[in-house]
């Protein structure tokens, strides 16, 4: 069973918008790091954004004033994507980092196109 549940991906025209969410399958407060990768084809995985618990966050440069990541209270992250391009196009993995251990979702596409 995934520790990861991601939702939110989908066909967006380029200046579009689109919001990813992941949810832990059990509640984590502390020492972990949890965010967002991609992976086009062709392409290695690449850091979009993450958040640790302690609220420091990190974004890769290419979405750096685009995308923003937030989390609720509970286990959810949350990714809201603007002004997206056709370079943002690829699968997108929610990761998670707790106590040594690495977890990775299912992947959900996001393509941008007109």
């Amino acid at each position: 069973q995934s520790q990861l549940t991601e939702s939110g991906g989908g066909l967006v025209q380029p200046g579009g918008s689109l919001r990813l969410s992941c949810t832990k399958s059990r509640i984590i407060t502390d020492f972990y790091r949890m965010g967002w990768y991609r992976q086009a084809p062709g392409n290695q995985r690449e850091l979009v954004a993450t958040i640790a618990s302690g609220g420091m966050i990190n974004y890769g440069n290419s979405v750096k004033g685009r995308f923003a990541i937030s989390r609720d209270t509970a286990n959810t992250v949350y990714l809201q994507m603007n002004n997206l391009k056709p370079e943002d196009t690829a699968v997108y993995y929610c990761n998670l980092v707790h106590l040594g251990n690495t977890y990775w979702g299912q992947g959900t596409q996001v393509t941008v196109s007109s």
